[in-house]
């Protein structure tokens, strides 16, 4: 390459970069800074207050009950979405349930492209105390002394809420799933047809080492999800009742938007990324994968 075509390269990614600064990097690096002040969104003052954010934020006990929920956030949903996208893909590329495998993915998936905000409303009627379709169930079964206000009780408003994420994301894990299923060379599962491996020999010993690198992907991608998430307990409970399904992101809105505490909201957002990037960080370290991807 001559030396005046040297650069093209770097002008080709050039604008990635600099949309990556201005719109990702940048307010990441405003938002720090924020949190180091106190003020009002409707004024231009800022008072700088150093640490005091942080320090009032490790004593609210509010934050502890949304640091609990985001960590059962994460636990439930490595379970279900992780876990239960990988069993749910490779049970429809098993060969003898190919043919139906197309009308499953869709299936699964179709809640994935469905608005947060239409699912709420869906599953508000589905938790409804009186004419809810889950109580109507477990009264049909003879299961009367289970119903109960799901998003009305504070032992069950989160765990709802949690279920409704899994309903909803864990298509989308299988399909990565799936993917990387797809890319496995099919050598591997005819050998072990003759060695006589059954089904869950095969699972264990072949599918599983072979999508190591996308179950880093989904895991990272899942408890990133688990502890930024907002849509759900917003809209289904809005952190209630009391503050029993309060998460970080909605405490971050109420204090933002609702008592105007910006410098303390930017505290909580800073205390979100770096909770999100020493998980990514131990997950790489520990799990020794994400090397390939």
């Amino acid at each position: 390459m001559s030396n005046s075509n040297k650069w093209l390269p770097y002008l080709y990614v050039a604008p990635c970069f600099i949309f990556m600064a201005l719109f990702v990097y940048y307010p990441i690096f405003e938002n720090f800074l924020y949190s180091f002040y106190e003020f009002s969104a409707f004024s231009i003052d800022k008072t700088f207050v150093g640490f005091e954010n942080f320090f009032n934020l490790f004593k609210d006990e509010v934050f502890y009950i949304a640091l609990k929920n985001n960590l059962w956030y994460a636990v439930i949903s490595i379970i279900f979405q992780v876990f239960g996208g990988l069993i749910l893909a490779a049970i429809l590329e098993d060969p003898i349930t190919r043919m139906f495998s197309a009308l499953f993915r869709t299936v699964f998936f179709l809640p994935v492209v469905i608005s947060m905000t239409v699912i709420a409303l869906l599953f508000t009627f589905v938790y409804n105390p009186d004419i809810g379709i889950l109580n109507g169930l477990l009264t049909i079964l003879g299961l009367e002394e289970l119903t109960r206000a799901w998003l009305g009780e504070s032992e069950t408003a989160i765990f709802a809420v949690i279920a409704v994420s899994q309903w909803q994301s864990i298509g989308y894990i299988m399909m990565l799933f799936i993917v990387s299923i797809q890319n496995i060379p099919q050598e591997l599962y005819e050998a072990a047809d003759i060695d006589g491996a059954g089904k869950i020999r095969k699972f264990f010993s072949i599918t599983v080492p072979q999508v190591k690198e996308m179950f880093f992907v989904t895991t990272l991608i899942t408890l990133t999800g688990a502890f930024t998430v907002f849509n759900e307990p917003y809209i289904l409970t809005g952190g209630g009742p009391g503050n029993a399904s309060e998460v970080l992101g909605t405490l971050l809105y109420n204090s933002a938007f609702f008592k105007d505490e910006m410098g303390y909201a930017s505290a909580i957002a800073t205390v979100i990324l770096v909770i999100t990037l020493v998980v990514s960080l131990v997950q790489m370290k520990l799990f020794k994968t994400g090397k390939d991807v």
